[in-house]
């Protein structure tokens, strides 16, 4: 993972969003409850809900930028990414690093991760870190003159439709990062994904596409059957508006 500013995990609980295009509910189903894919669905690690990947991707060919400069990948890296604009929705385009943060699993620890930090800017229900190494979240940059993404509507627990490889996996926002890098998701989103999820050496270079749904909110934010049941309705709503 990558060192990440410090945060007010207040944030998450402390002001919701205005209501915005797209029809965001402030909850998604129990875990008891059924995710609406039925039976016959494809296994959640290549497919969730009923919106494909070349669906969603199709809608995000082009770019309205709305940050104030472009993102670096990595530390090493050009800034080359921008965060884009549309109905309902920002997305950008970038890598995958592996983030392990918060409560400690085998393999997803500082044993693994020579960065590990043991809190995420966002909080669980029962008011621990989130689990990277069972929850699919993803991670925001940090709040800057770059791009500030309450502002966008974008908040902890909001979810997002993460794309690489002809799959397409529901996360929530999960953690922040640096203030001018972009592109990390939690080991259980790159699993998902096919991704090699080992904070050292998994992640991938290029490919991957995150949709952030503006003014939504999963509850209990690390209820994944959440995720997918919302994300589900915000895809579908966001092919209709886009």
């Amino acid at each position: 993972m990558r060192l990440r500013p410090p945060t007010l995990l207040a944030a998450f609980g402390a002001a919701l969003p205005a209501a915005g295009a797209l029809p965001a509910q402030a909850s998604g189903p129990t875990p008891d409850e059924p995710s609406g894919t039925g039976p016959d669905a494809p296994p959640a690690s290549r497919r969730e809900g009923t919106v494909g990947a070349a669906e969603l991707l199709a809608k995000v060919t082009s770019c309205s930028q709305i940050s104030h400069g472009r993102y670096r990948p990595d530390e090493e890296t050009p800034a080359t990414v921008p965060v884009c604009g549309m109905n309902g929705a920002v997305f950008w385009k970038a890598d995958m690093d592996v983030d392990c943060d918060g409560r400690r699993i085998t393999g997803c620890d500082e044993d693994r991760d020579p960065r590990y930090q043991a809190d995420t800017a966002f909080r669980q229900s029962d008011g621990g870190p989130l689990e990277a190494g069972y929850l699919p979240h993803a991670v925001v940059p940090g709040a800057s003159s770059l791009w500030d993404y309450p502002g966008a509507g974008i908040t902890g627990g909001g979810v997002v439709a993460v794309v690489c490889d002809g799959r397409v996996e529901y996360t929530v926002v999960g953690d922040t990062g640096p203030a001018a890098i972009i592109g990390e998701a939690s080991y259980a989103t790159a699993e998902a994904l096919g991704i090699g999820p080992d904070p050292a050496t998994g992640g991938v270079d290029s490919g991957v596409t995150y949709v952030l749904f503006k003014n939504s909110r999963v509850s209990p934010v690390e209820s994944h059957r959440a995720a997918v049941f919302l994300g589900d309705q915000l895809a579908r709503q966001f092919l209709q508006d886009n």
